[in-house]
């Protein structure tokens, strides 16, 4: 049996998830929050950017202010921010490369190793997906971490754009159900040397501060 070959950077396409309302954020666009001075959406760019040989974001608001970002701007195809798995269609139909990375705007810490090791995992398992589990806190009064799925953080085969397509005419918007239809592979992110918070999200402004007064 042969060795599938492994995915290199120019395989891969970066897509930033900025499409959201920020409803727990009163609203406001939330790529556009600043985070130690630039723009949250603006480090997921700078951070995907080393990673990945082509980069987009997907943003349904304010698009000239994520056009002066450099890199190509495209909303959802489907109405009423129909929520991340629309991005997911967007950047699809919009990925010339095999591969499609997914990241939210809303987590400036994401490790800087991310696609290499996405990439390894979904090669070796002979996946079509390739999704990030890391620690959350249990909810439990333990306060334990738990390893949990983080959807919106996935390597994607472009292939799989016929398949979504039909999920979201069909009225699908969850992103597990339609991953659950494939391949896909559970990357834990909670080896030796990762850093506990790399996968925290922001998704209010109380919580953006206190994430910008940890790393200061």
């Amino acid at each position: 049996m042969t060795t599938p070959p492994a995915i290199t950077t120019g395989d891969i396409t970066g897509l930033v998830l900025a499409g959201g309302r920020g409803t727990r954020m009163g609203g406001v666009d939330k790529g556009l929050q600043n985070f130690n001075g630039t723009a949250l959406a603006m480090h997921a760019v700078m951070r995907l950017g080393m990673q990945v040989g082509e980069l987009m974001i997907n943003a349904n608001r304010n698009l000239s202010a994520y056009e002066s970002f450099g890199v190509p701007v495209w909303p959802d195809g489907l109405a009423d921010y129909a929520g991340p798995l629309a991005g997911f269609l967007t950047g699809l139909e919009h990925c010339e490369t095999p591969y499609l990375l997914t990241v939210p705007c809303d987590t400036p810490l994401f490790p800087l190793d991310l696609a290499s090791r996405l990439s390894e995992a979904l090669v070796a398992n002979d996946a079509e997906i390739a999704m990030v589990s890391a620690p959350e806190p249990s909810e439990d009064p333990g306060g334990a971490t738990a390893l949990r799925a983080q959807p919106v953080f996935c390597l994607l085969n472009a292939t799989l754009l016929e398949s979504l397509v039909r999920f979201t005419q069909a009225g699908g918007r969850k992103i597990d159900k339609w991953t659950a239809e494939h391949r896909t592979v559970l990357v834990p992110f909670d080896q030796p040397g990762d850093a506990p918070d790399a996968f925290f999200n922001a998704n209010t402004l109380a919580e953006l501060h206190s994430l910008e007064s940890q790393r200061n």
